[in-house]
């Protein structure tokens, strides 16, 4: 592909991202597929500008006054590639495959942009949503600039070794002989991150079970959230079921871990995961959304007040993984925001059913907002009185360094302070 070419390809994608809000991620593996023709270089040269203008999207916006894919696009060749307005126009030539010449009001927006100078507003800058300012500013403070720059650069990958196939020594000999270059995560003891890049599903080490993708932030939300061996663990919202395998892991195969979900499709990936992990007690439940108040929970018969560990990995905004899913930024709503807080309530209380009196209840998020977080453990709190909020510190393990953290009973990490994604973590227990 010319360069013209990718520049359009870019332009293609994102003109789809914006009129069917789908993940970006899904749209540029749909283009991957379908463009045979396009070579390993190409396909990476179009995905960073794609994932570049969505990073900086709102610089951008406010450095052409317009935030049409195409102009972004070029705006991104302009300003963040570094190759200036003439560079970029030169691509626009009208040739095959490349994009159509600038109409002269586009060419005058790229030859008098620029990006938006040091007074200009911190979301303009660090490229977030304005309305979501307080809830950040409320978060991190002093800190603020620091961590909304942080959750723009690219975030690494991480693996999590499965202890039940192998250590963390012999898993990053088994990926060094596949010719991936690994270094122990700075925090987790489970974790490796990847020098460079790597097709990790296709590896003999990641088929024969020995690691997992999953970022160090999650690991350490597993860690706290802790399970021994023998418990009965349910995982209310498990998804893929990525913290379950961290879990039973953790518990030696010992013990039974109850993975369940509303989406059949997302709950479906999880055996064949276990399967390839040697992971043998875990097992899914299909639940419904809802329960009725004051009645049973008709999915959850056996299991009510006898759980020694119930794990809400609550859907959330997502706002601490958006390294990963910058495009995710501008598709949050006040509105979306809301049904996150209605059901992190919701499954709260579903999830308190189950625990049994000295059990734990863990609410996970990766989000950094606080009415997502903070807001809600004590909204929880406040309706029940048989619950107590422990510190985190509590669930650390004894033979690791303590995490430098923000203060307070919920531990919470972020991508400048704890270079992970965004998490937070809260335990409670219910009274004897």
């Amino acid at each position: 592909m010319t360069p013209g070419a990718r520049l359009q390809a870019a332009i293609d994608i994102l003109s789809t991202i914006a009129e069917t809000r789908h993940p970006a991620d899904r749209v540029v593996d749909g283009w991957a597929r379908a463009s045979r023709f396009a070579g390993s270089k190409d396909r990476a040269a179009v995905s960073e500008l794609v994932y570049s203008v969505l990073r900086h999207r709102g610089e951008l916006a406010a450095a052409l006054g317009a935030d049409t894919p195409r102009l972004l696009a070029l705006g991104a060749v302009a300003l963040i590639d570094g190759a200036g307005h003439a560079g970029a126009m030169a691509l626009a030539d009208g040739a095959r495959h490349a994009p159509a010449a600038l109409a002269p009001e586009e060419a005058a927006a790229l030859r008098a942009a620029a990006l938006p100078a040091a007074d200009a507003p911190a979301s303009v800058r660090l490229n977030y949503p304005e309305w979501l300012h307080p809830e950040f500013e409320r978060a991190f403070g002093a800190d603020l600039e620091a961590e909304m720059a942080a959750l723009m650069e690219r975030a690494p990958t991480d693996l999590r070794v499965n202890l039940l196939k192998g250590t963390r020594e012999a898993a990053m000999e088994a990926l060094a002989a596949e010719n991936v270059e690994t270094e122990p995560c700075p925090l987790s003891p489970w974790g490796l991150r990847l020098k460079g890049r790597a097709n990790i599903t296709g590896l003999t080490t990641f088929r024969d079970g020995l690691v997992e993708v999953q970022d160090e932030g999650s690991q350490l939300a597993c860690l706290v959230a802790g399970a021994a061996p023998g418990e009965q663990v349910v995982d209310l919202c498990a998804g893929g079921g990525g913290k379950s395998l961290a879990l039973a892991a953790l518990m030696g195969n010992r013990g039974q871990i109850h993975a369940c979900d509303t989406d059949r499709r997302r709950l479906a990936r999880l055996m064949p995961r276990a399967q390839r992990a040697g992971t043998r007690n875990i097992q899914t439940r299909f639940i419904k959304p809802h329960i009725l108040p004051g009645g049973p929970d008709a999915d959850f018969p056996d299991l009510e007040g006898k759980a020694d560990s119930v794990l809400v990995d609550a859907p959330c905004s997502g706002t601490g993984a958006w390294r990963r899913s910058p495009d995710a930024r501008w598709r949050l709503t006040p509105e979306l925001l809301e049904s996150y807080r209605v059901t992190q309530a919701e499954v709260l209380v579903r999830g308190a059913r189950l625990v049994r009196p000295g059990g734990r209840l863990v609410y996970v998020t990766c989000s950094l907002l606080p009415s997502e977080n903070e807001d809600r453990i004590a909204a929880f709190l406040g309706q029940r009185e048989d619950f107590v909020q422990l510190p985190w510190q509590s669930r650390w393990p004894d033979d690791l360094p303590v995490l430098n953290a923000p203060p307070g009973l919920g531990l919470r990490l972020s991508p400048a302070r704890s270079g992970t994604d965004g998490f937070f973590v809260a335990i409670m227990q219910r009274k004897t």
